[in-house]
């Protein structure tokens, strides 16, 4: 591909990653047409008003983790800031409130059989492997939270060497929220991708990608086509396969089946008060995160905010279950869940309730799923994805990320910048 034929650069998807891409080729000036499907840009990044929940609440990722380079330096030039996550994390079990641990059980046994491992293996098979004994049981509850919960993951088909990549010698790392919720970096990307002459066309959805004349060719489900010289697909997994693509493309996508994409639903629940702050036997008022063994099992607050909302997120295989759910019975799945861990009354819970959503993205027709996992193909297919094979159609996104910061905002937006520059630097 040479420098002229990639001049203007049509790209398939407006959520962090297309949006970032767009920003750096503007950057370089190239035209560039963005391609959205949704009436609104951000993807999976999913603002709620402010009147809803009495602040901007996300529908979609809200915290930040660890590091976050890219996600940081972002924030600093767009003039925005981090919240620190604050507040006591606890637990409970069979009605039992008790402070969760921040250290894992037997860490020292689990991250000497992590490092030694020289194959990798499912996750299962390594806890069954080594931890199998009775004496580990609350070691594979850890496990199998952080692999369901935190990786949105199948423990059958997780890659071990994924879950050491994430926690030996850096743990998950401090936690933090975008002040004024990510939809604010949404908005500054745009900004960024506008003023360097981007056109951004929302309700497109793109069904085909072909070529005409020695171009690009994206062609619309209601009958528009954008031309380029170069297509980018910036969008989840599970959508690729329903765009009809070149032939060289439509192989890499049927490798992408063999990479993880989990489903996340997350509920949102605004109560008239804090009652959690003063029920049961403990000072709850500066809970921030709440573990269940319930059908829900984590729940954060917006402490040290005062807003009356709980969190809830359920993640992994146990969505499977709730698939056939419409939103007014996903509240209630989710009332009942939280009636039985403060045992209190599903009734008193709707009397207090203000407003509610409960957000599937599994059934989301533009994302299929939440975010990606690494399996043991990952890592193989990754860099086949991010390849050109000269035909002038470039993936991108978060499931194309191959650091630590798997399956979130941080790892679309370095997604993106790759991209860009893997486009600019591709020649004949």
């Amino acid at each position: 591909m040479s420098s002229s034929h990639s001049g203007h650069v049509v790209i398939v998807g407006a959520g962090a990653a297309g949006l970032m891409a767009c920003r750096e080729l503007g950057r370089a000036g190239k035209k560039v047409t963005v391609l959205e499907a949704r009436e609104r840009c951000g993807g999976r990044i999913f603002p709620l008003p402010t009147s809803e929940f009495g602040y901007p609440a996300e529908g979609g990722p809200e915290f930040i983790h660890g590091d976050a380079p890219e996600t940081r330096a972002l924030l600093l030039e767009g003039g925005l800031s981090i919240s620190p996550i604050q507040g006591t994390r606890w637990k409970v079990r069979d009605g039992v409130f008790s402070k969760a641990e921040s250290s894992v059980p037997d860490a020292d046994r689990l991250f000497k059989a992590l490092t030694e491992l020289e194959a990798d293996l499912p996750v299962s098979d390594f806890v069954k492997r080594y931890f199998a004994a009775s004496q580990y049981g609350e070691l594979r509850r850890v496990i199998r939270r952080m692999v369901e919960g935190y990786d949105a993951a199948d423990p059958a088909r997780a890659s071990t060497f994924g879950l050491r990549d994430e926690w030996v010698g850096r743990g998950l790392g401090n936690h933090g929220r975008v002040v004024g919720g990510y939809g604010a970096l949404v908005e500054f990307l745009v900004d960024q991708c506008r003023r360097r002459g981007a056109s951004i066309h929302l309700g497109a959805v793109i069904k085909a990608i072909g070529m005409s004349g020695g171009r690009m060719v994206a062609y619309c489900a209601d009958g528009r086509a954008y031309e380029g010289d170069a297509v980018i697909l910036a969008v989840p997994l599970h959508l690729l396969s329903e765009i009809e693509l070149p032939h060289s493309a439509r192989e890499k996508v049927a490798l992408s089946e063999q990479m993880g994409f989990g489903n996340v639903v997350k509920f949102l629940l605004r109560f008239a008060t804090k009652w959690w702050a003063g029920t049961g036997s403990k000072d709850l008022d500066d809970l921030s995160f709440l573990f269940t063994e319930d059908s829900v099992p984590t729940w954060w607050t917006q402490y040290p905010s005062g807003n009356p909302v709980l969190t809830g997120w359920l993640s992994g295989p146990r969505t499977k279950a709730v698939m056939h759910l419409g939103e007014a019975e996903l509240v209630e799945f989710a009332l009942s869940s939280l009636g039985k861990a403060f045992d209190v009354a599903v009734e008193h819970l709707k009397h207090n309730l203000v407003s509610a959503r409960a957000i599937n993205w599994g059934n989301d027709a533009f994302a299929r799923g939440a975010y990606s996992y690494v399996t043991l193909e990952t890592r193989k297919i990754q860099p086949l994805l991010r390849s050109s094979n000269g035909d002038g159609v470039f993936f991108s996104g978060e499931a194309l990320y191959s650091g630590r910061d798997v399956g979130t905002v941080e790892a679309a937006l370095a997604s993106g910048s790759e991209t860009a520059r893997a486009l600019l630097s591709a020649r004949p």
